[in-house]
Formats: C-alpha cells, structure tokens, sequence
C-alpha cells in the first residue's frame, strides 16, 4: 500500500470507476475547490458556494487517475454551461484541419453521418456542414446546443450512453465518425459511455477522441489540468484497455500540441479487420511502460513536484507585490480556478482578470471572487505582469496582446513553472 494511505470516503474506500477496483494510491491532494465554470454572478458575490475535495487517486490494475464523483453531470453541465469552444481561434482552425484529414483520409461524403458527443457551439461540426456531410451534435448543455442549431448543426440535447445511444441510432442511423473532443475525461461513468459508442458505431465506422495526455500533465506539472469537470486523466495505456473492454480497437494514436498536450485515439470495431493496426499504437504503449506508467511509484512522485510549482508562483507574485507591480490575469479557463484556488491566490495578488466570452464578463472566478472583464480593460489600466491562466494558448494570446509593450507590460506563465515573457 501507499505511504501516502488508503482513499477513505464516509469509512469506505472508493473503487476505481472501469475495473472496481480500491483505489489506495494518492497523485495528488489540491484541497477544496468550487466548479470551475460555475462563475459568481453579481447578485449572488456574498452568497456561499460548494466547495469540493480535489484529490487524484491512481488505480493499481488498469492504472486509471481519478477523482471521487462530487458534483453530478447535471450539476456542472447545466442549461448555462460557461465554456464555448468557438472563442478559441487557434482551437476552431485546429477543429477545421481535423475536418480536412478525416474527408481525405475515410472519404466521407453526403452519404455519411458524422456524429460528435458533447458537440458544444458546434465550432467543429459546422466544418463538415460547409462539406454538405450530414452531421448529428450531442451536447447536454442546452445554451450550447442552441447556439450549435445557429450555426446549422444539428443537435440533441442528451448526456452520452448506451441508452442515448441506442436511442439515436435508431432515430438517425449509426455514426461513419463518431468523435468526442476532450469529453472522454468529463464522463464520471466511463463505461456506460464507450459501451455507447460501441452501440453508435457503423459497421465499417472510425472513432476518434481526443484528450490531453497524462504522460504530459505529470511531466510538465499541469496539475491546474485537475477540477472536477474532469473524472479521469487518461494514459494511452489506460484508454487501450478500456477500449479493447468495450470491443473497440484501436488503430492509430496521433500526439497533439492542444491542451498542453493531448492524444488522439482512432478505434473500430474489433470485428472490422480493414483498418490494420499501426506501429503507433505499439510504440506509444511501449513509451508508456518504459516511463514506468505501470508502477505505483511513478504517480506518487507527482505531489512534491505540484507544491513547488505553487511555491514558485507565489514568490513571484510576493515580490511582483513588495515592487508596487500590477499584476492581472488573461482568460477564465477551468484550469485557472484549479491554479488560483490551490494557491491561494486572490485580489490581493490578481487585481482581475479579462476573457473574450461575454458569457464571463461581469462575472467572478469561483472560489477566488476575482472579477471578470473584457480583454478591453488591459489596455485602460495598463498593468506591469498579464498573468495567462489558459497557458495551453500563450502564444495566441501574447500574439493578440502585443501591444502591452508599448508600456513595458511583461506576460506571465505559471505552468510548467513560472516563466516571464
């Protein structure tokens, strides 16, 4: 057993949400923490908010990462769901070349169904639209799925399993694609979930997820990557195994810059023998058992790494503050709330922070209370440090942003470890 104890819940110990199997093995312990993308309206700044226990547990049979189920589905992806992917330049001309490889690459056409789970605004699906190939959206937040049916996208607004997949195959027909972007973490029941995609499945028809990759959350300290919103942090190992549970095989694996880092899955049926399995399936599997991803030892070395990157943030803002520096925040991502309400840090450190979503603006960070603006407000106040919380995309921003040197402003990156730019 871990030095680091047993993951007692009321007495008992929870079990691993694929195998069942205890989980007794710590990654991490951030505390407590709010959901992420429930921001604090005006009317309600002096009300009380959930908070919830944020601490990563690694099963020891299928060595999955996961968080206990606190906050339900329902709760985080209600019907005013904060995140709408289309704000993201880079991430809509990233979700338009996934489109263009997989019309040229699987020949799908206007006799195809293309079929994505937690489809959002539909910032990828409308890509396929313009192709004229029939597309189906599956979003559980219905503010999203509105803003989908806007841009043509058709949508359903259904949490993903076997019984929504069930029901849409028969009422539409089975997906040619069926794809899923960062949404295989967000599912507390994993099972139920590719058990549906086995289910949604053509006969001949190609899966593709992609999620960021833990092989890169634990070497380059992404734990702001953990919040509730994400049950799971997968290796490919892991996924592997869960795929293969459900009668779905994978064939292909491509490793992406996205999200700090993220790896796309491409799965068939098992039974369909036209897709060959290719060596990048055998290498990343190899890769991983070579790092250890397979021993205990492996995760528990992550905790000390995670408290020096905390360490290392506060200093930095400790003196930014002793110098008479103003320092701000850019964007109000999932992963910042994680950041900040680990360490602590609020409007003693962060005068605000600014995001392009007029879906955030006027609002307040979870747990922090720290205001929300428009990206407008830089430029009025003209502030020495813009402390980039979606670090994933500080080049796009930094690049948006240019003109904070016409003041000396200086960007500032906290994850992998702080880095002034």
């Amino acid at each position: 057993m871990s030095t680091l104890g047993s993951h007692h819940i009321n007495n008992k110990v929870s079990k691993c949400r694929f195998c069942a199997t205890p989980l007794e093995h710590s990654v991490v312990d951030l505390g407590t923490s709010p959901l992420c993308q429930k921001h604090v309206k005006p009317e309600d700044y002096n009300k009380m908010e959930k908070f919830f226990t944020l601490h990563a547990f690694v099963c020891e049979k299928c060595w999955l990462v996961q968080l206990d189920e606190f906050a339900s589905p329902e709760e985080i992806f209600a019907d005013d769901y904060a995140y709408f992917s289309s704000f993201s330049t880079s991430w809509l001309n990233h979700a338009k070349r996934y489109t263009d490889k997989m019309v040229e690459e699987f020949g799908f056409n206007e006799n195809s169904l293309v079929a994505e789970i937690a489809s959002n605004d539909g910032y990828l699906l409308q890509w396929f639209v313009e192709k004229n190939i029939p597309v189906l959206g599956i979003e559980p937040a219905a503010n999203c799925a509105e803003a989908a049916r806007e841009k043509g996208v058709r949508s359903e607004v259904r949490f993903f399993g076997i019984e929504t997949a069930k029901d849409l195959s028969e009422k539409y027909k089975k997906a040619d694609l069926l794809l899923g972007n960062n949404v295989l973490a967000h599912v507390p029941d994993i099972n139920d979930f590719v058990g549906g995609m086995k289910i949604m499945l053509a006969k001949e028809g190609v899966i593709t997820m992609e999620f960021p990759h833990l092989q890169r959350l634990i070497e380059e300290n992404q734990f702001d990557t953990i919040y509730h919103e994400h049950f799971s942090y997968l290796s490919f190992t892991t996924v592997n195994e869960i795929f293969a549970h459900h009668g779905i095989t994978l064939f292909h694996v491509e490793e992406l810059p996205t999200h700090g880092g993220s790896i796309r899955i491409f799965g068939r049926h098992t039974e369909d023998e036209s897709k060959p399995v290719r060596t990048t399936v055998t290498e990343l599997l190899s890769r991983e058992e070579n790092l250890g991803f397979k021993t205990v030892d492996f995760y528990t070395r992550f905790e000390e790494q995670v408290k020096e990157t905390k360490r290392k943030l506060i200093e930095f803002l400790i003196q930014a503050k002793r110098e008479g520096k103003t320092v701000v925040g850019y964007g109000a991502p999932g992963k910042g709330n994680t950041l900040l309400n680990y360490c602590g840090i609020r409007t003693d450190f962060l005068d605000y922070t600014v995001d392009r979503s007029p879906h955030k603006q006027g609002n307040f960070l979870p747990g922090t209370r720290i205001p929300i603006y428009a990206p407008e407000k830089i430029a009025e106040t003209k502030p020495d440090y813009i402390l980039i919380l979606p670090w994933n995309l500080k080049k796009e921003i930094s690049e948006q942003m240019a003109y904070v040197k016409e003041w000396g402003g200086r960007f500032v990156i906290p994850i992998p470890e702080v880095t002034i730019l």
